[in-house]
């Protein structure tokens, strides 16, 4: 079944970026809360600006209710006591959309992994790939309890390729590890009614894409062959979770305009952003198999028996 209409979502890391263009197209009927550690205008380390208060209140203008959560995801406690109020506020979680990651301020260039700070490289491992266990491990508690709900980790090719002076070894590994992560998460939500599936956005529009745009870096066009806008993609997570196929969309990898193409959804200007796939090749995908090795053979014996 479609995921009720005034449903639950949790967007992480949605003071600005990614998070909050998915908070917006989530937005509509749905009560939605966003994390983040920026809580005033300046108070950001990177200056691309940006708050959780908002972004809920982004939320209100667009038909839903925005509740703004303080929550660094690198710290677990804190991450704890977010789900925690959800259950206390709520009793049910619908979506989560594992987002957060520290992303450094400035991408690679032309240096080398040797020659990125270490620090800040191990963290994209930190807040990205470990804080995404974390939080699904507290979302899931609660969907299996109601026996519906939809994890979405984001994504990305460089979780299979490497685009030079873009991805870095600890954010391909991040990302490698989030889609295997994925895939496993669905085989044991699976008998719940629990999906979980990961989405490889294209280029976005963030407002840290845009400056270095307006800085002259040839992203659009010249690095990428187009880009979407955050809101794009959450209006296709929102299309996922009114599917009632979705279950079959579970343990997969996907690009945002593929799945933007098969529900029939659009960007904010009404353009549908091209697929990567023929530039960055397939999403990540992994082999389904016997969960023993006894039934396995017992399957080769019935092969035998039919060509024989």
């Amino acid at each position: 079944m479609a995921l009720r209409s005034d449903r639950v979502v949790l967007v992480t890391g949605a003071s600005r970026g990614a998070g909050r263009g998915i908070a917006h197209g989530l937005a509509p009927g749905a009560t939605v809360y966003v994390t983040g550690r920026t809580t005033s205008e300046g108070g950001d380390a990177d200056g691309f600006g940006g708050t959780i208060a908002a972004t809920a209140a982004e939320i209100d203008e667009r038909g839903g209710t925005g509740v703004p959560v303080v929550c660094d995801h690198a710290d677990d406690a804190q991450v704890a006591e977010l789900f925690a109020r959800i259950e206390r506020d709520h009793g049910r979680l619908d979506v989560l959309v594992n987002n957060a990651i520290a992303l450094p301020s400035e991408p690679p260039g032309e240096r080398g992994f040797w020659e990125m700070p270490l620090e800040s490289e191990l963290r994209l491992l930190d807040v990205g790939l470990r804080s995404h266990y974390v939080a699904a491990h507290h979302a899931a508690r609660l969907m299996v309890a109601q026996r519906e709900g939809l994890i979405v980790h984001i994504s990305s090719p460089g979780a299979r390729t490497h685009v030079p002076g873009v991805h870095t070894p600890p954010y391909g590994a991040g990302k490698a590890g989030s889609d295997k992560m994925v895939y496993d998460m669905a085989q044991e939500l699976r008998p719940h009614g629990v999906t979980a599936l990961s989405i490889w956005p294209g280029l976005l529009l963030t407002e840290r894409v845009q400056a270095h745009i307006a800085a002259g870096a040839n992203f659009d066009g010249g690095v990428f062959p187009s880009a979407e806008t955050p809101e794009y993609l959450g209006r296709i997570i929102a299309a996922i979770a009114d599917d009632e196929q979705r279950a079959e969309r579970t343990g997969g990898c996907f690009y945002s305009s593929e799945l933007g193409e098969a529900y029939g959804v659009t960007d904010v200007d009404g353009s549908s952003p091209a697929s990567y796939r023929g530039w960055l090749g397939a999403p990540s995908a992994f082999t389904p198999t016997y969960p023993t090795y006894a039934e396995y053979a017992v399957s080769q014996e019935g092969q035998e028996a039919v060509g024989a």
